[in-house]
């Protein structure tokens, strides 16, 4: 091991360099902690070395960002990604290397979905349009490395319910991705898990359960059964099976899912949330609302912790509970559930987003209800 007086004497930039490629390392192990210690100390020793608009500084601030949004502070990873962005973009007013090119295509897509999950789709889609761009004239509109570029952007565009622009690419990056790697190839499975996704937002769940069956037929071959990736898959297909009422494979599904989200992930992660909502919405469908309840407030005191009060997915799980009290005729609780998630939808995904459209339907007609019950 190289001696305090050693390193000293090492060009700073070569010491920041390697401590970057630790901090990576760690990021992925899922220890954000030691990551962005790592690069705190590499960022120091690079901006005394490089200066702080050096594109190497915004490849690093882009990581240390990752760290954030790794335990859900979403506020400082936006913070820092933006900065790395305008780092990158001052870069190529002085150099036109792709490799600055791709390292701000691929910051732009960091910074789209960190405004994605903070429910800002508006920014987000230009965030992840102008990567797209970038990516386009980078490696030409029809090269395998723009699927991914192609597949957030779809999958913006499921959130916001503009599923015809979602499928137009999805099918151009599925069209890409068999043609370079064949049909049955594991990196499909992700294109097959949302092209099911995008089916069951459009209430279409025969058509998206030959998707949803293929990714985890790919991604279990793959990976093994018990891996995230996998019970992702697991759950989406659970939805789109409950969407057809077969409620018994579809909970066994849910239940595996969370089984294996409970072992790996910290108990407040998004998966649990969202597993939980869809066990709760599972157990209303089948008229057992007593054990639908109280999957519903787990999930909803989890997502408040993760997003705060207004957030769209927060909504979706109001919006569920909400209808649960209606259906017994209990008013008094459902009321400021559908009013909060109806003021969410509204602002978040618009007055037109089959969410707002089916939350506003059914808080006026309990309100019909109630007027009438109460007269």
């Amino acid at each position: 091991m190289a001696s305090a007086r050693q390193t000293r004497r090492r060009d700073p930039a070569d010491v920041a360099c390697e401590l970057h490629e630790r901090a990576l390392k760690f990021l992925a192990r899922k220890d954000a902690k030691r990551a962005r210690s790592l690069c705190l100390r590499s960022l120091s020793l690079l901006k005394k070395s490089v200066g702080s608009r050096h594109p190497d500084v915004a490849n690093i601030t882009s990581t240390l960002a990752e760290t954030y949004q790794a335990e859900g502070d979403h506020k400082s990873a936006e913070r820092l990604c933006r900065r790395a962005v305008a780092i990158f973009d001052g870069a190529l007013a002085h150099t036109r290397q792709v490799v600055v090119r791709e390292m701000l295509a691929q910051c732009l897509m960091q910074l789209g979905a960190i405004y994605q999950e903070l429910g800002r789709y508006p920014e987000s889609e230009r965030s992840y349009r102008r990567a797209l761009r970038l990516a386009e004239k980078i490696y030409t509109p029809g090269s395998l490395r723009v699927t991914g570029f192609l597949n957030n952007l779809a999958v913006l565009y499921k959130y916001m319910g503009r599923f015809n622009e979602a499928h137009t690419l999805y099918q151009r990056a599925l069209k890409i991705s068999e043609r370079e790697l064949g049909a049955d190839h594991p990196e499909l499975a992700t294109l097959y898990h949302n092209l099911g996704g995008l089916e069951h937002a459009r209430g279409r769940f025969a058509r998206g359960e030959p998707f949803a069956r293929k990714s985890v037929e790919l991604r279990e071959k793959a990976l093994g059964a018990r891996h995230p990736a996998v019970a992702a898959d697991v759950a989406a297909l659970a939805a789109i099976l409950e969407g057809q009422d077969k409620f018994d494979e579809a909970e066994l599904l849910y239940q595996r899912a969370l089984g294996i989200f409970r072992r790996i992930r910290p108990p407040a992660h998004y998966d649990i949330a969202v597993n939980l909502n869809n066990l709760g919405a599972l157990n209303f469908a089948r008229g057992n609302p007593r054990k639908a309840e109280p999957l519903f407030l787990q999930s909803l005191a989890l997502k408040r912790k993760l997003f705060g009060p207004v957030h769209p997915d927060l909504a979706l799980t109001q919006l569920n509970l909400a209808s649960l009290y209606k259906s017994e005729d209990n008013w008094k609780s459902a009321e400021p559930l559908f009013r909060r998630a109806l003021s969410t939808f509204h602002k978040t995904l618009g007055s037109s987003h089959p969410n707002t459209v089916r939350c506003r339907t059914e808080f006026t007609e309990g309100k019909r209800n109630a007027s009438r019950n109460s007269a």
